[in-house]
């Protein structure tokens, strides 16, 4: 099967440096796979699960917070705001996220920052499906 380097960074650090047979990722028109010798383009990433496959048959799991995709026909690069692999996301900590957020939003006050607060809310909710994604194909 055909490979293409990949390579996933954040603003923190390296996610992922290697050999893929595949990447599925979530972009600004809808879900993407990229194959080896795919078209070249660049995209906007919505923040969700990415599913990278490895060229030896393993599967990695990466939540992104958005950023931009680049293919070229033997290279894909993400460059994400924020990347953390699915099996590092911490499930109580999400939950808690998620509810301070909602609180906030329920509460309303006219000194809180409401957009802040829906984006907060929209980021818990695309970690904790990414998680779901991660347990359900084990």
């Amino acid at each position: 099967m055909a490979t293409l380097q990949c390579n996933v960074v954040s603003a923190r650090e390296t996610i992922y440096t290697g050999e893929i047979s595949m990447l599925i990722a979530t972009g600004v028109e809808g879900e993407v796979g990229i194959l080896a010798g795919h078209t070249p383009f660049i995209t906007m990433l919505r923040p969700g699960a990415m599913q990278i496959k490895t060229a030896n048959g393993n599967d990695e799991m990466v939540y992104i917070s958005g950023g931009v995709l680049e293919v070229q026909p033997h290279m894909v690069t993400v460059l994400a705001d924020t990347a953390v692999r699915a099996h590092d996301l911490d499930e109580a900590k999400i939950a808690k996220a998620r509810h301070e957020a909602e609180q906030m939003l329920q509460n309303q006050k006219a000194d809180i920052d409401t957009s802040a607060a829906m984006a907060a809310l929209a980021e818990s909710l695309a970690q904790l499906q990414t998680l779901q994604k991660y347990r359900n194909r084990a």
